[in-house]
């Protein structure tokens, strides 16, 4: 794998300093820029141009919410961290809502940071190797899972991010059939990450597929209990 660009948004200077060390010559493969909120993070983000965010949420000037909440307005498909001690169901489900695609809890090993980066880059580049060019229709949506975009009766295009679009075309692969939570759950999330977030953190990615293809009622994606998810239309 090249050298990854790592940019972390702590305002913890000493902390800041400690994991780039960390990363960049004991872990190694890594080129990590500090910005110490989520202002300064967008700055950075245009003039460095990372590879994956790692970021803290409660910061002064511009949290981590509201960085992410911009960096996904822009429609930037870029691997989003928050490396945080707020994992509580409220706060998790909040930062899957706005953007973010893992969350790790300080303290956290580099060896755990270094799996979750990489986990997510791989993801990323996996969907973006995929060689087909196939449209599907979805209803009143066609989707095109290799530019990751769903268009709505040939007019409103809607932007989504890999994991999105990688979960709905499993979904679509299996269209009529469930598809276990298990399966997503091994295929999206690290092993180290608790099963319980990583559960929450599919629900809300479910249910922005829902919202995106709400317009159709036709369609829908249904929690079959204990069982897994069936898209159907």
């Amino acid at each position: 794998m090249e050298m990854i660009k790592l940019l972390l948004i702590e305002d913890d200077v000493n902390l800041g300093y400690i994991i780039k060390n960390i990363m960049e010559d004991l872990i190694g493969g890594y080129e990590v820029d500090i910005a110490l909120n989520g202002k300064k993070g967008l700055e950075h983000l245009k003039s460095f141009a990372p590879d994956v965010i790692v970021s803290d949420i409660e910061m002064p000037v511009m949290n981590g919410f509201e960085m992410v909440k911009k960096i996904r307005q822009a429609n930037l498909d870029l691997p989003v961290i928050f490396a945080t001690c707020k994992i509580n169901s409220k706060d998790v489900t909040f930062g899957y809502e706005v953007g973010a695609d893992n969350y790790i809890k300080k303290p956290f090993t580099p060896e755990e940071l270094d799996a979750h980066v990489k986990t997510l880059i791989n993801l990323k580049n996996n969907c973006r190797l995929r060689l087909k060019n196939t449209i599907y229709s979805i209803g009143k949506y066609s989707f095109d899972p290799k530019n990751f975009t769903l268009i709505y009766d040939n007019l409103e295009k809607i932007k989504l991010t890999s994991r999105e679009s990688r979960i709905l075309e499993i979904l679509l692969q299996h269209k009529g059939d469930i598809v276990k939570r298990e399966y997503f759950l091994k295929t999206f999330w690290d092993s180290k990450i608790d099963n319980f977030y990583a559960s929450r953190s599919l629900d809300v990615f479910i249910t922005k597929l829902r919202k995106y293809l709400s317009k159709d009622t036709s369609i829908s994606i249904k929690n079959v209990k204990q069982a897994g998810l069936i898209l159907d239309f």
